[in-house]
C-alpha cells in the first residue's frame, strides 16, 4: 500500500449528523471554504474544492449552505463577529466614529475584506448571490441602525432621522474604499464623514 492510501485510511471523511450542523465539519467547512477562496480566487471557488479540502460531503455542504454566496457569507461573518462590536458609549459622535473605523478595520485587517469583496463581485452576476448579500445586509442594517435609535432615545438625534438609512450613508463611504481598495482611511477623513452626517441629524439646542 502506497503512502498516499494511508493516509487517505487514516484521515476519513467527517460524517454529517443530519439537518444540525455538527461544530467540527462546520469549522472544517468554513476553513476550507476562506482557504480555497484566497488561494484560488473567486473564479476558481467551487463547492467541489472545498469538500475535497475539508474531507466533507457535498450534499451536506449543500444542505447548511444552499449557495456559494451563502457558505462565502458565513466564512465572512465568522471572521467579522470575531474582530467588530457595534459601538455603546452613550455619545453619538463616539458611536458612529467608532462604528466607521471598526468596519475599515475589519475589512483592512485578516481576510474578512477580500472575502466579502468576493462576495459583492458574485453578486453583480449571480442572483442567488444576490438574494444572500440582500438578506444579510437587510440584518446588518437593522443591528447599525439600533446607534441611531438609542441616540434618538437620549436626545442626541432627532426623531425623524430615519436610523436605517443614517448608518448607511456611513457605511456606503466603507464600501466605496473597500471596493476600490483605498481602506488606509485616516482619521482627519473619518471625522470629517462623520462631522458631515451628524450636521444633519443631531437635536438642535433650544434658542
Amino acid at each position: 500500500m502506497s503512502e498516499t492510501a494511508q493516509v487517505t485510511e487514516t484521515k476519513p471523511a467527517r460524517r454529517s449528523i443530519g439537518a444540525t450542523r455538527n461544530p467540527e465539519s462546520e469549522a472544517a467547512i468554513l476553513a476550507a471554504a476562506e482557504a480555497v477562496l484566497l488561494e484560488n480566487g473567486l473564479n476558481g471557488f467551487s463547492i467541489e474544492a472545498v469538500a475535497k479540502r475539508a474531507r466533507a460531503g457535498k450534499p451536506t455542504i449543500y444542505r447548511w449552505w444552499p449557495s456559494q454566496a451563502a457558505l462565502l457569507l458565513d466564512v465572512y461573518h465568522c471572521r467579522k463577529r470575531t474582530s467588530f462590536i457595534f459601538p455603546d458609549t452613550g455619545n453619538i459622535r463616539e458611536d458612529l466614529r467608532a462604528y466607521l473605523t471598526g468596519i475599515l478595520a475589519t475589512w483592512r485587517e485578516g481576510t474578512g475584506g477580500e472575502v466579502f469583496r468576493c462576495v459583492v463581485a458574485k453578486a453583480q452576476g449571480d442572483r442567488d448571490a444576490l438574494a444572500a448579500l440582500s438578506a444579510y445586509m437587510v440584518d446588518r442594517r437593522s443591528q447599525s441602525g439600533k446607534i441611531i435609535e438609542k441616540a434618538q432615545a437620549r436626545g442626541e438625534v432627532r426623531a425623524d432621522v430615519n436610523p436605517t438609512l443614517t448608518t448607511e450613508l456611513i457605511s456606503s463611504f466603507a464600501w466605496g474604499r473597500l471596493l476600490t481598495e483605498r481602506l488606509d482611511v485616516t482619521d482627519a477623513e473619518i471625522d470629517a464623514v462623520i462631522d458631515t452626517v451628524l450636521a444633519g441629524i443631531v437635536t438642535q439646542p433650544a434658542a
